[in-house]
């Protein structure tokens, strides 16, 4: 199965996972204290995404307006928490510990570092050639490709 299809899968099996747990966890501590418990951890996930995510937002929109991937790349981790803040959000006790662990600052180093890892870098517009895959062109041979306007 590609990765798609798992992921479907799981977007798909997560509502009756989280049911399935809100009974666990309901019949451990009592329908009310359940209900009470998930109202609050919804509460501090919005608290998260309105103070911790506002920041990222403002930084994320800076660095896209000077069109730096660089700085998107360094501020991984407040994407990490705007992602820990929704799934606290998101009604249920399996999002609410997925949250929980993108907020402790140690595992979220790691999964940065492992999805810093795993994305493609951007180019930067250099490509490294051997020497014998490349050739020097006469630079009459070469079109103009400038812009016009540059130059003026």
């Amino acid at each position: 199965m590609n990765v798609a299809k798992w992921l479907l899968l799981a977007i798909l099996a997560l509502p009756v996972a989280e049911l399935a747990t809100f009974v666990v966890v309901a019949s451990a501590i009592g329908f009310g204290q359940a209900v009470v418990l998930q109202l609050v951890i919804s509460f501090v996930g919005a608290s998260v995404l309105r103070f911790g995510g506002g920041t990222h937002i403002a930084r994320a929109r800076v660095a896209m307006s000077t069109g730096s991937f660089h700085t998107l790349q360094a501020d991984a981790g407040g994407a990490l928490i705007m992602v820990g803040g929704i799934l606290l959000l998101i009604p249920g006790f399996i999002t609410d510990v997925l949250g929980v662990l993108l907020l402790v600052a140690p595992l979220r180093r790691v999964l940065g570092a492992l999805l810093g890892r795993s994305a493609k870098r951007p180019s930067d517009g250099v490509v490294d050639l051997e020497r014998d895959e490349w050739r020097r062109v006469p630079e009459e041979q070469l079109a103009d490709r400038r812009d016009p306007e540059s130059r003026r």
